[in-house]
């Protein structure tokens, strides 16, 4: 398989130097950046697998540069890195875009990890080109990323279409938050946050709100389920 390339955007250069050898050992391709505008810059100039943004840059903080990534290429997978472990912050980091993120200090191993799993779930979404899934009068395309409604089409942000694919793969079955976590965000599961459930509200405020039938129920102390009411 080809080297996967990894821009790595730190601004403190020991942090960031270590992550290269580390990241090097493991048989990736690392370019850095120390600065936001300087990591723009990289990124614009090059093809990258996945991105490591700290958010505390200088230049351009992290959550503005996630957007204008997201705005040249809306699938590369971003990591966050930050020191701030509050609920807030965690939704900032998933509404500017990125699919991840991770609390500083961390262990290497545990950042080695996301990567290999964020990685494997794009090569298997590559592999799932063409595919439609369904329920009832709802439909998602996972080679065009369109969601349609009762003919609607629906606007979802990344972490909302990958939260809603994960539901109709397990479409009639109750998921529960730990589940979501591991398979959605690939995070073990804090009981102190509930972002979890901010996203579902999210998702059913764009494709049950205004229509007749709803398909995300909750299931009390066991989860979520997407069925369809008969």
């Amino acid at each position: 398989m080809e080297e996967r390339k990894i821009l790595v955007v730190e601004d403190e250069k020991k942090i960031a130097l270590a992550l290269k050898m580390g990241l090097n050992e493991n048989g990736y391709d690392v370019q850095l950046a120390f600065n936001g505008l300087e990591g723009k810059n990289v990124f614009l100039s090059q093809h990258f697998d996945l991105i490591v943004l700290d958010i505390n840059l200088p230049g351009m903080i992290g959550y503005e540069l996630c957007r204008e990534i997201r705005n040249y290429n809306s699938q590369i997978p971003v990591i966050m890195l930050t020191a701030m472990n509050n609920t807030d912050d965690k939704i900032k980091s998933f509404e500017a875009g990125a699919d991840q993120y991770l609390i500083k200090p961390f262990e290497f191993k545990e950042l080695l990890a996301r990567i290999r799993s964020v990685l494997k779930r794009i090569d298997q979404q590559h592999l799932a080109i063409g595919n439609i899934l369904k329920i009832a009068d709802l439909e998602m395309n996972l080679d065009s990323k369109e969601v349609v409604r009762n003919g609607k089409k629906i606007l979802l942000t990344a972490k909302e279409f990958q939260l809603l694919e994960y539901f109709l793969r397990n479409r009639n079955r109750v998921v529960s938050r730990a589940d979501i976590a591991e398979n959605v965000w690939d995070i073990d599961f804090d009981t102190h946050t509930n972002v979890i459930d901010v996203y579902v509200n999210y998702l059913r405020n764009k494709i049950d709100k205004g229509f007749n039938v709803r398909l995300i129920h909750t299931q009390v102390g066991m989860g979520y389920i997407l069925k369809e009411e008969k």
